[in-house]
């Protein structure tokens, strides 16, 4: 037997058999919408049914980039000075709206690294490409972590991107204007 409680009576009472029903029917139905979803949608914990390429679709599908997350996740990477690389970000893809960034999923203009830790998969149109937007971040901090680890100020480190990253001669001056325009410090506070 099912018993409800009755909070206005401090009691509880029997559940008539038509209510008992209904539940059962509303517990099978929720039961089996739940698991049709886990099928169709791939939820269930074991994803091992699909194929590399359509786990990485389905990521895509469910996680496309916009700036919030992008912030989010530089912030949990601990990014030195995350504005720099945002302002990277915005003016290596003409902000967010690159070949590059489209079709390599590379968000800074990144080259194929040849001598440190790299989530690339290889270069794509003379740059690194990934499966996703959060690898190339994952690269980004790679990077900074192997070559940018002993800066200690905001003028160091424009000055390391200019003398290494770009071969653009005002790069630095771009970033810093970015930083400025967009308000980029602001959104990491």
């Amino acid at each position: 037997m099912l018993y409800k409680y009755d909070k206005n009576r401090a009691t509880f009472k029997v559940l008539r058999s038509k209510t008992y029903v209904k539940l059962i029917a509303l517990f099978v139905t929720i039961y089996g919408l739940s698991t049709f979803a886990s099928y169709k949608y791939g939820i269930k914990a074991g994803l091992s049914h699909l194929s590399t390429e359509e786990k990485v679709t389905l990521i895509k599908q469910n996680d496309a980039f916009n700036e919030d997350k992008m912030i989010e996740m530089m912030k949990d990477l601990n990014i030195k000075f995350p504005w720099i690389p945002m302002a990277q970000s915005i003016v290596e893809t003409g902000h967010w709206k690159s070949n590059i960034f489209f079709e390599n999923n590379n968000l800074f203009g990144m080259k194929e690294a040849k001598t440190r830790i790299t989530t690339s998969l290889g270069t794509q149109n003379n740059h690194s490409y990934y499966n996703t937007w959060r690898e190339s971040v994952y690269d980004y901090a790679f990077y900074q972590s192997r070559y940018l680890g002993t800066i200690t100020t905001e003028e160091d480190y424009y000055a390391y991107i200019q003398a290494t990253y770009s071969e653009t001669p005002d790069y630095s001056k771009q970033i810093r204007d970015a930083v400025r325009i967009f308000n980029l410090k602001q959104k990491f506070k």
